[in-house]
């Protein structure tokens, strides 16, 4: 229904409560009506069914809305296209009919609802979970249900879908406008085809789609999604539909139309801010719309232009595609018929192509699947209808391809029927030029081979004592590559200090993050073996585990456990995850970096300074084991060294410790004040960074510091906690921080310290001034312009490393 505006929202505001005078009963008998004043009111009062108008008052609907938010949010309509005019509508149930009428002035018939068999001992009844029943007594057994006819919401529970056996498309349709309930042109709806997929249409004309189920999600959900909706599909014999739950039931959310946005919106309720958040919408850009390239062309939203034709296809029209209009789609480079010798080119990552025409075996294998569609000359592609484990199933496509668009992180394999020629050519093209170029090459090789040889002794002894000594598994190239699909976009998981890190899985079926080193770093091969070796040497639980690495020509990558639950910051500083860390957990997750910190700066062969201490470098295993990741910017040291200068700062402003970013100086006492920081944004699920208070132009350590000495330390605390937490752990773990975080390094605790402290309750010494407390403090950042090159900026890490 979109964002009210003011007056329109205290209007509605008004005419909800005018008439809100319950009875807080939940249920309705045939001796009962329901008139205009009074409401039913779920049996835990979740929710809400009555009158009311969200705009014209003299147009008064019957429907339910949410009772345990301040906000009046409708959920569903009775009589959505049929407005009563007067304050005199009556809800009833009729025994003769078995229905449910909602009429006005008693004779006119508005709306109504009949039950799919005679009832007895007829009881209409609102339930917890928002849905409207009518059963016999006290059965459970629905003889109808307001969830089989949705308005524009979709509840956790409520199925999108198709039941067969009566023919009912449960539907969702958007409100005209905010305070019109009446069925506006934006709809969605299940695909009721052999391979159903969700989609959403504007009136006759297809407007966006989710993809076809493909085991796991559906197929245009990325699957780095964090998943605060978990999502069901189930299609059997009686019906098709799609369903979903929250993972944390304390959440209040829902999924509604937006006719003025032209989106399925996905919300979450603040109790903070007493306001609905949007957690996700789609479409979520262009590429999501249907058919945005034409046929055979796939939109890639990373790509410029980014529409392209799919292998062996080019643009049906060059003149229109080249000023960017894709409607046309494209053709094939040379017609097929039933005798060319054809093959087929793999894409990896789609949104699998409109399931319309298509066909479906669940039970084939995907070699089955290919031979099938060899021996069908309409067979224009082929995939596996379920990616888990090693594939199943077979769906086939015949007619034109159209919607595929590349899914980041996400999608899967579709193989597209070519020329055999076409996947040829490259091979081709490749031998012509090896061709030309051979008699060149072998002068040029004889030249070197005296250099080559003699050089090749000396490395070979090299990297041999180096492969002995690293105690640690040497992955090949092709390996790495077919793992990450050849380090495609999709796997691609972000940027690092390091380079590139993608998502990949080995040929035994274990998951991995691969980063690879970046062409521009500046770390060679020396430095390079060296890090592996110390890396490889680090074994501890709360440090990410080293699994292997590659080094062929000139790639250099190191192979480390997959952390599915992400990065610590997709937790803290997300609207809905920041409810999934109650008080336990994120205690737990404070003890653990601790100890890993501590054991990189006393327990370790070297003694080590991470220098990027930060929650986006904080990965939380399946048990949300804080595991410390990231160690491009990590310096070592030997003996009882514990600190050093550098002209090159590099780390993330609003973690480093006043005397490293503003002279350069590093020490194990610069970590500590890192995870000062770590601690207060894990406690309050704020930003250091950006943090603002419309009542003073302090930090998020200011403001602590603030509280601390006003004696208010417990407000600090992220209002998102509900559970029971006992204060004095908090307030400790708060007072720990601010000793972390004091201006001189000197006042600041050892790790091992921090570690004691955290493990016992005895007294702490009063933490003195914290440093960079002010944001923007102006002889603080005067300094910063001195005689040290500074390398980073706001949340953005610098990938420039100092060799060791």
């Amino acid at each position: 229904m979109g964002n009210l505006p003011l007056l329109s929202f205290v209007m509605t505001l008004f005419l909800y409560s005018s008439f809100n005078i319950s009875s807080a009963v939940d249920f309705l008998t045939p001796s009962q009506t329901l008139s205009d004043g009074n409401t039913l009111v779920s049996e835990n009062g979740y929710f809400e069914m009555g009158f009311f108008s969200p705009g014209n008052p003299m147009n008064r609907y019957l429907g339910i809305w949410y009772k345990i938010i301040p906000i009046p949010t409708v959920i569903w309509v009775a009589n959505r296209e049929a407005p009563i005019k007067d304050l005199h509508g009556v809800l009833r149930i009729n025994t003769t009919a078995s229905e449910i009428t909602l009429t006005q002035n008693d004779d006119l018939v508005v709306w109504s609802a009949k039950s799919l068999k005679p009832v007895e001992n007829p009881r209409l009844q609102l339930l917890d979970s928002g849905n409207l029943v009518l059963k016999n007594g006290n059965s459970e057994v629905f003889l109808w249900e307001s969830f089989d006819y949705p308005t524009d919401t979709l509840l956790p529970g409520m199925k999108l879908g198709w039941d067969y056996k009566t023919g009912l498309n449960r539907r969702l349709s958007a409100w005209k406008n905010w305070d019109d309930p009446s069925p506006g042109t934006l709809t969605m709806e299940m695909e009721n085809h052999s391979y159903p997929e969700p989609a959403m249409w504007n009136g006759t004309q297809e407007f966006m789609r989710s993809g076809p189920w493909n085991g796991i999600r559906y197929s245009a959900k990325p699957f780095t999604a964090f998943p605060i909706f978990v999502f069901h599909y189930t299609k059997n014999k009686d019906e098709v539909y799609y369903s979903y739950q929250l993972i944390n039931q304390s959440m209040i959310g829902r999924m509604v139309l937006n006719q003025s946005k032209f989106k399925r919106e996905a919300l979450l309720w603040s109790e903070a801010e007493k306001n609905w958040k949007v957690y996700a919408s789609i479409p979520r850009e262009y590429c999501d719309t249907y058919n945005f390239c034409g046929a055979f062309g796939s939109c890639n939203i990373e790509s410029m232009p980014s529409c392209k034709c799919l292998k062996g296809f080019k643009p049906k029209v060059p003149e229109r595609w080249n000023l960017m209009d894709y409607t046309e789609g494209c053709v094939r480079n040379r017609p097929l018929n039933c005798l060319d010798e054809v093959g087929f080119a793999k894409f990896v990552g789609m949104k699998l192509p409109d399931t319309k025409f298509s066909w479906v075996n669940e039970s084939m294998r995907l070699d089955e699947c290919r031979e099938m569609c060899l021996r069908n000359c309409s067979c224009m592609a082929f995939a596996n209808t379920d990616i888990r484990g090693s594939g199943s199933g077979c769906v086939i496509w015949v007619g034109e391809l159209v919607d595929i668009p590349v899914i980041l992180k996400g999608g899967q394999d579709l193989y597209v029927k070519v020329l055999a020629s076409e996947l040829e050519t490259k091979k081709k093209s490749s031998l012509t030029i090896v061709v030309v170029l051979a008699a060149a090459l072998i002068v040029a090789a004889l030249l070197l081979v005296g250099f080559y040889v003699v050089r090749s002794r000396k490395q070979g002894k090299k990297l041999e004592v180096q492969e002995e000594s690293m105690e640690l598994p040497l992955y090949d190239l092709s390996t790495i590559s077919h793992s990450t699909d050849n380090f495609s976009n999709s796997n691609k998981l972000g940027e690092g200090g390091f380079g590139a890190v993608f998502w990949g899985r080995l040929p035994n079926g274990q998951e991995i993050a691969v980063k690879r080193l970046s062409n521009q770093s500046r770390q060679g091969m020396d430095e390079f073996m060296n890090e592996v070796k110390l890396i490889a040497k680090l074994q501890h639980r709360n440090l990410v585990k080293l699994l292997g690495c590659c080094i062929q020509g000139e790639e250099k990558m190191l192979v480390y456990e997959y952390m599915p639950n992400n990065s610590l910051d997709s937790f803290i500083f997300d609207l809905a995850g920041r409810k999934l860390l109650d008080w336990s957990k994120r205690f737990n997750i404070i003890c653990g970096i601790a100890r890993g910190i501590l054991y990189l700066h006393q327990d370790s062969r070297l003694r080590i300074i991470h220098r990027d201490l930060k929650p986006s470098n904080i990965l939380l295993d399946t048990d949300m084991i804080p595991k410390i990741s990231d160690f491009g910017m990590a310096r070592t040291f030997g003996g009882d060294q514990i600190e050093g200068n550098t002209k090159r700062v590099v780390g993330t402003y609003g973690y480093m410790a006043p005397e490293y970013a503003i002279n350069g100086q590093f020490s194990i006492k610069s970590d500590v004040f890192s995870f000062g920081v770590l601690v207060l944004e894990i406690i309050s699920g704020e930003k250091n960074k950006g943090f603002h208070r419309s009542n003073h132009a302090l930090n998020l350590i200011g403001h602590v510091w603030r509280l601390w000495k006003e004696g208010r330390p417990l407000e600090f605390i992220d209002t998102s906690i509900t559970n029971l937490y006992a204060p004095s752990e908090v307030l400790r773990c708060i007072h720990i921080s601010l000793l972390c975080l004091q201006k001189h390094p000197e006042d600041r605790p050892t790790m091992s310290n921090v570690v004691l402290m955290l493990s016992s309750d005895g007294a702490l010494v009063q933490p003195k001034q914290p440093g960079l407390y002010v944001e923007g403090d102006s002889l603080e950042a005067r300094s910063f312009s001195n005689e040290n090159e500074f390398l980073t900026t706001n949340e953005l890490t610098i990938t420039h490393l100092e060799a060791r």
